[in-house]
């Protein structure tokens, strides 16, 4: 399991408008969460200010299909699984748990079934844009083989790319450096089984 952040790309001026729009909307929803935990505002101001209109504009149409493309390419030539999931931000009951990027990953790694392989052998791509959080999540015959510092390697250089506001090649990027240690462990041999969609998860 590996966390990366990539700095902010909003500019001062606008970082200060979407507080702004988000002011009331904070209130609210620590109120109706009062009782629960200690809330952390700012970070419950970014999740508020991250919609599903965040992800559209970085992952358009045309960007989603070529993910996929390389998602497919790259299963023919191992025995692997590899599922992306992109998340604006989480929900204020999550927020209020204290719920992590990393918390947060191993809930849709079970609830995604990238675990439910023959091989165990699927590997989850994680990003929680609010969070500016990546989280790389192998399954117990890959993560077993392979060293730490490898997936800490791959989403650095995947934060290198969002941290330029070149999200979709970030994500292409991960997607070959987890291919590259996919082919190495389990080549492919022979027209192997597609186990799991191939779609980008945007949720």
């Amino acid at each position: 399991m590996v966390r990366r952040t990539w700095p902010a790309c909003i500019s001062g001026t606008a970082a200060g408008a979407a507080a702004a729009g988000v002011a009331e909307a904070v209130v609210l929803a620590a109120a109706a969460l009062r009782g629960g935990g200690k809330v952390n505002y700012a970070r419950l101001a970014r999740h508020l200010a991250t919609s599903q209109r965040t992800i559209k504009k970085h992952f358009p149409e045309t960007c989603l299909a070529e993910i996929k493309q390389a998602i497919i390419d790259s299963e023919r030539t191992h025995r692997g699984q590899i599922q992306v999931a992109i998340e604006p931000a989480l929900q204020p009951s999550q927020l209020w748990r204290n719920m992590s990027a990393r918390e947060r990953a191993l809930e849709l790694f079970a609830s995604m079934h990238v675990w439910d392989t023959a091989e165990n052998s699927g590997v989850l791509i994680y990003v929680l844009f609010a969070d500016r959080s990546i989280e790389i999540v192998a399954d117990r015959g890959v993560c077993a083989r392979v060293a730490g510092d490898t997936w800490q390697g791959t989403a650095d250089t995947m934060r290198i790319h969002f941290a330029s506001g070149r999200y979709a090649q970030g994500i292409l990027a991960g997607i070959a450096a987890v291919s590259g240690e996919l082919r190495a462990l389990l080549p492919a041999c022979g027209g192997g089984l597609d186990e799991l969609p191939n779609d980008v998860t945007l949720l």
